[in-house]
């Protein structure tokens, strides 16, 4: 476990002098491509880089609140998508990769998310271990016919519910993939603020592919101790995972909305993750295999 200080802080301001125009750029493409789970037809939201190509990619999972604004006000578009999305998905667009938000929640009826403290009542239909893994394969099976992608150089990231979806996709035995390999699935994830109480990782984390985990000291929806196990266990037995605890930071501690941003721990760690993120995504996306 690391417990992290600011990292690279001059490129993190210069980075985060974008991130508060992020929502003042045009919005993103939007896509339809089939969910691995053979019945469902996804929304997704594509960010693309400068120059033609062939680029690595990153497959975004949104978390329990859905991939929009909670100012939507019924209108599920990409020009209401939520600050922190729209900042992501521009910010990797702008280090060179495509970037592949999928809504998994409105094409199952559910585009508003789910409020706080409402897991045990959400539908099987949404679940982060058994449905939401499917569409991050078939997000990978769309990506992979793209000219403009590099099939075998694709990442995932999640927050919050989407990234717990990420550790169960990265699972050794996740839905959605046979005998997976980084060649075969998922190169490597981050996740953001995950819940690690999952009966589909609690007791075994194997991931196939590099793991980086970025915690909140102060999360009170999941439970950073739960992350915490959950990491050391995986790497004891030789797992890939690698984890951030950024201390004073909450869930939620990347929203660049003033709610969030006014907190110092929460803009550290903000900055940090963004420098962080991209340097592993690079370390392995950018770089090909020995």
């Amino acid at each position: 476990m690391r417990r992290s200080a600011p990292l690279l802080a001059v490129l993190g301001v210069l980075v985060l002098g974008g991130w508060a125009g992020a929502e003042s750029a045009a919005a993103p493409e939007t896509i339809r491509f089939p969910s691995a789970d053979g019945t469902t037809s996804l929304v997704g939201f594509l960010f693309l880089p400068d120059g033609p190509g062939p680029h690595p990619a990153i497959v975004l999972l949104h978390g329990r609140s859905g991939p929009y604004s909670s100012l939507a006000r019924g209108v599920y578009t990409a020009a209401t998508l939520s600050g922190r999305h729209l900042a992501w998905g521009r910010f990797w667009g702008e280090q060179g990769y495509v970037a592949l938000l999928a809504d998994s929640f409105g094409p199952r009826g559910y585009p508003a998310g789910f409020p706080r403290g409402s897991y045990r009542q959400r539908p099987a239909a949404v679940s982060e271990q058994t449905v939401r893994p499917l569409d991050a394969y078939g997000a990978l099976a769309y990506l992979r016919t793209r000219g403009d992608v590099i099939g075998d150089r694709i990442g995932l990231q999640g927050w919050s519910n989407g990234a717990m979806t990420a550790l169960v996709t990265m699972s050794d035995t996740a839905p959605g993939i046979t005998h997976p390999t980084p060649a075969t699935g998922f190169r490597v994830a981050v996740a953001l603020y995950p819940g690690c109480a999952m009966e589909h990782v609690e007791d075994r984390f194997a991931p196939y592919a590099p793991v980086l985990m970025l915690i909140a000291s102060a999360d009170d929806e999941v439970s950073p101790a739960r992350c915490q196990q959950l990491a050391a266990r995986s790497r004891a037995a030789g797992a890939p995972v690698e984890l951030v605890v950024y201390e004073g930071a909450e869930h939620n501690f990347d929203d660049p909305g003033p709610g969030k941003q006014s907190r110092d721990a929460n803009r550290r760690a903000t900055d940090d993750a963004r420098v962080r993120a991209a340097r592993f995504f690079d370390a392995n996306l950018k770089r090909r295999p020995d």
